[in-house]
């Protein structure tokens, strides 16, 4: 899946373009898991509220 990788400026994008995974990989893990969290600390702070 990883190749190597040889660009003039090697750059933290570049490493992520690597493979087709790698990105989805990427933004998932920036992302979509923080979401989760969030939704999961708002469900429960809005369930102390009332």
């Amino acid at each position: 899946m990883i190749e190597e990788f040889v660009d003039v400026v090697p750059s933290f994008f570049g490493m992520l373009n690597q493979g087709p995974l790698t990105l989805t990989i990427f933004l998932h893990t920036i992302i979509i898991l923080p979401m989760f969290w969030i939704y999961a600390s708002e469900k429960k702070r809005l369930q102390n509220e009332s």
